[in-house]
């Protein structure tokens, strides 16, 4: 009898101990600083002029990438222009990477970010003919200024695109 009790105290006590949940250290999220600092970004923006109607978009795609859509309608619906933008962060950079259909053989062209501050974001690429350089200023929560710069036939060039939240 002795024997059985003791047999039953291993069995249940082996019976536990497999049963206990083994505490694994979390892996704790990976955070996305550089991204997060152009959280403003996200939704529509957009400006209508006598020129026509500009429209630019922006969602959160993933933790890591925001994609972003820009296209300006002349009249009811002539496109003139249209790019895909896709801002990534990656190794510690974050880039503005930029793909205009009919233009550079549709290959995309990277923009690192140089600086940024709560209502400014820089990024550059000194390689690129024009623009080498996009900034984006949130003048209010419902506003921005998106500027585009450098050199055009030789000459220092800037753009500048005033956009209101939608």
């Amino acid at each position: 009898m002795k024997s059985y009790s003791i047999f039953f105290t291993v069995l249940t006590l082996a019976i536990f101990a497999s049963c206990k949940k083994e505490n694994k250290p979390e892996t704790p999220a990976k955070t996305y600083s550089k991204l997060a600092k152009a959280e403003w970004f996200i939704g529509e923006w957009g400006n209508k002029s006598a020129d026509g109607e500009l429209t630019e978009r922006w969602k959160k795609e993933n933790d890591s990438v925001y994609l972003g859509e820009s296209y300006f309608v002349v009249g009811q619906n002539d496109t003139v222009f249209a790019e895909h933008v896709r801002l990534e962060e990656a190794n510690g950079k974050l880039a503005y990477i930029v793909t205009v259909p009919g233009q550079n053989q549709e290959l995309p062209i990277s923009f690192e970010m140089t600086s940024a501050a709560d209502n400014q974001i820089v990024f550059e690429n000194p390689k690129h003919d024009y623009p080498n350089k996009i900034i984006y200023n949130l003048v209010e929560k419902d506003s921005l200024i998106a500027e585009i710069s450098g050199l055009k036939k030789g000459k220092p060039y800037t753009e500048k695109f005033i956009m209101k939240k939608r």
